[in-house]
């Protein structure tokens, strides 16, 4: 019968005679593992982020856009044909069943005045819907009503850099700021959202009746229309269908005929959320394919020492074999050495990835978030590059004829 534990001790006593060969050999795993994991804990960061930048804009959204048209040969993009209006955003709020809510929009960037302060940001011009398709909340204040909307009223609801800038500790509620000399009275706070998934700070807006924009800011050509409407569905398994009445509805109200094309378009942000993780988990994976070459190389060196200890072992090996040792107490032997040697490189490894993960989340932009699968995954990797480039050094040990192997100098 085998006797683990003496074979584990005497695999410990031969790797501490050389301390250094053993430091050296566990050198590509270590850096091998510490790769995967810190190639992992940035592909997590990574998904996490957008997904968090997805969300931030609200839950179960879809965008539906203008449409685009060339003039004089130039495509002008989505969005340039005035062909979206407000009774296009009521309509799909009355007769599309999976759609919750409809924010209609109409934006532009302009200055904004408070004393001798002012600050350059993002004008939104919206209905009071806005806040509940984006599931942002009022901080403080409140938001504009059904009827400031109608009517054009000049309120408005400022993000937080906005108050950062403009009005440092002051509360800016009942405050009047200027944008492009009108008058606006503050009404309410919106709660931070930080950026979104382009980088874009979203705090950094200004929202007001969509009415207000268009009548006294931004003005616009087509009386009525609007540049773009967010849309919540109901629920997040409600998105294509929403998306399909979306659009059956517009083309019936745009007269579009079987054979014509849109003149407007319908974009889900989950699709665009799935689309950038699945390139971020591809492009993760093949980071963490690359970063296993390590492992492999790593393991080859494991596997050279091993076959070096040996050779320097024979006549050891000869006289266990002939005071009674089995095959299987040789192969053990060596086998306990090389998955010593990796997994303790592995958890050096996994040790100094997450340090190295903890300081990219800190003095870098990227986040790198350390799960549990990926430590066990580190371990079990180490493991198994042990067990691998070690079995044939414990083979060949354990083949060794006795009598050659203690006449061995």
């Amino acid at each position: 019968m085998i006797n683990l534990r003496a074979a584990v001790k005497i695999s410990f006593r031969a790797l501490r005679v050389n301390k250094m060969r053993s430091a050296l050999t566990m050198l590509g795993i270590i850096i091998g593992v510490m790769a995967v994991i810190v190639m992992l804990a940035i592909g997590a960061g990574a998904r996490k982020a957008i997904g968090d930048s997805i969300a931030s804009m609200g839950s179960n959204i879809l965008i539906v856009m203008s449409g685009a048209h060339t003039a004089g040969g130039a495509h002008l993009g989505s969005g340039s044909l005035p062909s979206l209006t407000l009774l296009d955003a009521e309509a799909i709020v009355d007769n599309c069943p999976a759609v919750q809510e409809v924010a209609p929009m109409h934006n532009g960037g302009a200055q904004v005045v408070f004393g001798h302060q002012n600050w350059t940001t993002q004008i939104t011009g919206s209905t009071p819907s806005m806040i509940a398709v984006r599931d942002w909340s009022i901080q403080r204040g409140r938001n504009f009503t059904e009827q400031e909307s109608k009517t054009a009223a000049k309120v408005a609801l400022l993000g937080q850099t906005v108050v950062d800038n403009l009005f440092g500790d002051m509360d800016p509620v009942g405050q009047v700021i200027r944008i492009k000399d009108v008058p606006f009275l503050v009404i309410g706070v919106l709660a931070p959202k930080g950026q979104s998934m382009m980088g874009q700070d979203q705090d950094d807006s200004v929202i007001v009746p969509i009415t207000a924009a268009q009548k006294k800011l931004f003005g616009t050509s087509f009386p009525g229309s609007v540049r773009m409407a967010m849309v919540k569905a109901v629920d997040a398994d409600s998105l294509d269908k929403a998306q399909e009445q979306i659009e059956r509805l517009l083309r019936q109200r745009h007269h579009i005929g079987p054979h014509q094309d849109d003149d407007f378009e319908v974009r889900n942000l989950t699709q665009v959320m799935e689309t950038f993780q699945q390139a971020v988990s591809i492009m993760t994976l093949l980071l963490g394919a690359i970063a296993s070459i390590s492992l492999l190389v790593g393991g080859i060196g494991i596997m050279n020492i091993m076959l070096v200890s040996v050779t320097e072992r024979t006549r050891e090996i000869g006289i266990r074999m002939a005071v009674g040792a089995k095959v299987w107490d040789i192969r053990l032997q060596f086998i306990i050495e090389a998955v010593t040697l990796s997994i303790t490189g592995g958890a050096v490894g996994i040790l100094i990835g997450i340090i190295i993960s903890e300081l990219v989340t800190r003095f870098s932009p990227l986040t790198a978030l350390i799960s549990a699968s990926s430590i066990l995954l580190g371990f079990g990797f180490s493991a198994l590059v042990g067990i691998f480039f070690g079995f044939y050094p414990a083979y060949k040990a354990s083949q060794l004829n006795p009598i050659d192997a203690l006449r061995y100098e």
